[in-house]
């Protein structure tokens, strides 16, 4: 039982704030989510889970309903423009764990929430925090219902838009990278079995399959400046960036005739300096580290986050050296993954302006990032 912290604040009630509860629950913790929405709305299609993410969700006892209700494979395949395969997938099973699985976003969700309930986690929709008083040995919390709470921690899982991280730092710069992704999820052809990924001159696409019925396609396009995209016409801006790929992704492209069905996000980049911490209020997940999705890591990651939290505060009683700790296991960590998942995006930049990568090899760079993230957290 961990004795100094007896009840938590998690402010956000994404991926990284439900398992936050959910493993402190487990420690014996009580907590409360807050989240803004008035309603769950899961925004986005896919999330990859390679064996990190599903070692980490496996403390909470998730995993294996992870991979049950998803889709498990070996790996991605790299392929030309034409779906011309030049590296197999060849992501190895670690700790008994697929090289890789692929689950819908909003089915995620609804297994952590479910989870969540579960274990007693008590959840406020359509709040927020508006103030946080950090004390020597708690916080004082004004939500925005003019409410107030007086707990021993607060987490900040509310996301790259943080209310937390602004309240305790201020205003902080993210980096646009020049680039964007579009997602569109479609019926799943019986022979795409794992990734794939078309490189091209102009962009990169995917397909990638969730589950025997439901596969979705990606493109990483150049945008500079971030322009604002109509959304009326968001299909056809899609198809017309798929142009110039053949095989699977030129038929997937037809099938593209929905404007609202688009998922289409600018990619933003940063990472908080150490610590992501004051007093008894700490930043987790996007709030303290945003990474692109290059290397499909950024919500395992964040579940690590909260893993790591509730491991530490049921080793130690003292909730700054547990907030120190958390920082020597995370931080330089999370570093890797976004410096690399930046530095593959700039390449890519570079290679579609023309310029020479010879003595760049990204697919032999992603396979020894993926293999440090396979490492023990």
């Amino acid at each position: 039982m961990i004795e100094s912290v007896k009840n938590v604040l998690i402010v956000g009630g994404g991926i990284s704030g439900l398992t936050a509860a959910i493993a402190l629950e487990k420690a014996g913790v009580k907590t409360e989510i807050v989240e803004l929405k008035e309603e769950w709305n899961v925004y986005g299609v896919g999330i990859f889970q390679p064996p990190n993410a599903l070692r980490a969700l496996n403390e909470i006892g998730v995993a294996q309903k992870c991979i049950q209700q998803g889709y498990s494979f070996s790996g991605t395949a790299f392929c030309d423009v034409n779906g011309n395969q030049f590296t197999a997938p060849n992501n190895p099973k670690i700790d008994g764990y697929p090289g890789l699985n692929i689950i819908s976003r909003r089915t995620l969700h609804e297994i952590l929430l479910e989870e969540a309930e579960t274990c007693g986690v008590k959840i406020r929709m359509g709040e927020t925090v508006e103030e946080i008083d950090n004390q020597e040995s708690h916080v004082n919390v004004k939500l925005t219902d003019g409410s107030t709470l007086t707990v021993d921690l607060v987490i900040g899982a509310d996301g790259v838009y943080s209310k937390v991280r602004s309240l305790l730092f201020g205003k902080v710069e993210h980096e646009y990278v020049g680039q964007a992704c579009w997602r569109y999820e479609l019926p799943r052809p019986k022979e795409l079995t794992n990734s794939v990924l078309y490189y091209g001159k102009k962009a990169k696409a995917g397909l990638v399959p969730m589950s025997e019925e439901k596969m979705y396609l990606l493109l990483m396009s150049a945008e500079p400046g971030n322009p604002r995209m109509p959304e009326d016409r968001m299909h056809e801006l899609l198809r017309d960036r798929l142009q110039e790929f053949g095989g699977m992704v030129a038929e997937a492209r037809e099938l593209i005739t929905d404007p609202a069905a688009v998922v289409y996000r600018p990619i933003f980049s940063f990472i908080m300096p150490s610590p992501w911490y004051k007093g008894r209020t700490l930043l987790v997940g996007d709030a303290a580290h945003a990474s692109t999705p290059h290397l499909g890591q950024g919500a395992s990651i964040a579940i690590e986050d909260v893993i790591v939290l509730a491991e530490l505060l049921e080793k130690e009683s003292d909730v700054q050296q547990v907030l120190q700790a958390f920082m020597e296991r995370r931080f330089e960590r999370c570093r890797l993954l976004v410096d690399s998942s930046h530095q593959l995006v700039k390449w890519e930049l570079m290679e579609w302006e023309g310029q020479s990568l010879d003595d760049v090899n990204p697919g032999k760079f992603s396979h020894f990032i993926f293999e440090k993230m396979n490492e023990a957290i």
